[in-house]
């Protein structure tokens, strides 16, 4: 009688001999060579592909579409997602909005119900029956506490997730790595003597050593102190200067979105309440981020000028330029603008006898109630959209009124 060999034990060996023959080759084997054997193993083994959709290249910069669904006993998630492929891209909202279940959805760590694709590759398709497992979607993630190996080195752990990178394209120099997150200093100490800051660092950094397509940051910066998080953050706007790797950031920081996002998806009980540009998402008086004492707006702008001597920086943006203390500031450099609504004024006319450095003549767009006593005004500033919370005595006072032409005047201290 013929022996029944076991289904499972037969798969493994047979993703044991491709694994085998895929080692045993030179290294200069054609990537479309490496393809077909990973192909090959997938079939076998009854895995489903990373397919790549004919309308939409690998590399198409355009798009992170998804359309994802899950429940559970208080709660449900159902969002449609449409972001940028490159740069970061937020998602906001306060605690129980559902933004960490997004991401681990995105991340295949959740199985919600729908479809996802990834510049190109789709992970999920629940039509054709498609799910690519986690550990094959090509992603760098990072929670709120640092997850290293306790028993490697800086340089250990990031040699660890470098090593495990398949034969590709290298999205990330590892060089460039070190020098974004400067992490050359840290390379031979142990996790236990680093800061919460610099953990961060270094688990951002062995993320971005493993190759990802897609990084996806929740709350890093939630766990660390003022002091912490702004040694961090720097290298996070490094990063969205420098890196072509999309990233979706999960923050209920609006100071964090404004700095770093360039895209923002607003959640509200699992449910996307307004997705786009984050200056545009900033500044719309129908939605809360426009509102009470966090309300913000936020542009890039660039630098002019540097005085050493009274350590002013002279910026230029659409409509205008800004003075605003800065220890240094290099000419060309681009650096996002945060305006808080609270720390605008507005004037019917310009007054030259003040200690104010910014005085700047806007329109007014519209207005909203605000908390008790306030409300909130839209004002035109030549391209970038301000913020002003004035009292209503004031606003009756001046006639806002939407057509308006007045001055803002903004203290240089106060634009963050």
């Amino acid at each position: 009688m013929r022996s029944q060999r076991d289904p499972a034990k037969t798969h493994v060996a047979k993703r044991r001999d491709v694994e085998a023959n895929t080692h045993c080759d030179s290294g200069k084997t054609h990537v479309a060579q490496r393809r077909d054997v990973e192909a090959k193993t997938q079939r076998e083994l009854g895995e489903p592909p990373v397919e790549k959709r004919s309308d939409v290249g690998a590399d198409d910069a355009g798009a992170i579409e998804a359309r994802l669904a899950l429940g559970h006993p208080g709660f449900r998630l159902d969002v449609d997602l449409s972001l940028p492929g490159r740069g970061f891209s937020a998602l906001f909202g306060p605690s129980g909005s559902g933004k960490t279940s997004c991401l681990r959805a995105i991340a295949g760590l959740l199985h919600a119900s729908g479809w996802l694709r990834v510049r190109g590759e789709v992970w999920q398709d629940d039509e054709r029956r498609l799910f690519v497992p986690p550990h094959r979607r090509a992603i760098g993630m990072v929670f709120q506490q640092a997850a290293l190996f306790p028993h490697l080195s800086v340089r250990g752990n990031l040699e660890f997730a470098r090593r495990r990178v398949p034969a590709g394209p290298v999205r990330t120099e590892f060089d460039h790595v070190l020098a974004l997150l400067a992490l050359e200093p840290l390379l031979q100490r142990m996790p236990d003597h680093l800061s919460g800051g610099e953990r961060q660092r270094v688990a951002i950094g062995r993320a971005l050593a493993a190759n990802p397509r897609l990084l996806l940051l929740d709350e890093p910066l939630a766990s660390l102190d003022l002091k912490r998080r702004a040694e961090l953050l720097p290298c996070l706007q490094a990063m969205q200067a420098e890196l072509a790797l999309p990233v979706i950031y999960v923050s209920h920081a609006p100071e964090e979105v404004a700095q770093l996002a360039s895209h923002l998806v607003l959640l509200e009980e699992g449910g996307v309440r307004a997705s786009g540009p984050t200056a545009e998402l900033l500044t719309r008086l129908d939605l809360p981020l426009a509102h009470g004492d966090s309300a913000q707006a936020a542009f890039t702008a660039t630098v002019l000028s540097h005085d050493g001597v009274d350590r002013i920086a002279r910026l230029r943006f659409d409509g205008g330029e800004l003075f605003l203390p800065s220890a240094s500031a290099v000419p060309g450099a681009r650096r996002v603008v945060r305006i808080l609504a609270r720390d605008v004024s507005l004037t019917l006319s310009r007054h030259a006898d003040t200690s104010i450095l910014n005085i700047l003549p806007v329109t007014v767009l519209a207005l909203a109630d605000d908390t008790p006593g306030h409300v909130m005004v839209r004002l035109d500033a030549g391209g970038p959209i301000l913020l002003a919370r004035v009292t209503r005595r004031s606003a009756d006072a001046l006639a806002l009124r939407p057509g308006l032409e007045v001055q803002a005047q903004i203290k240089g201290a106060a634009i963050g």
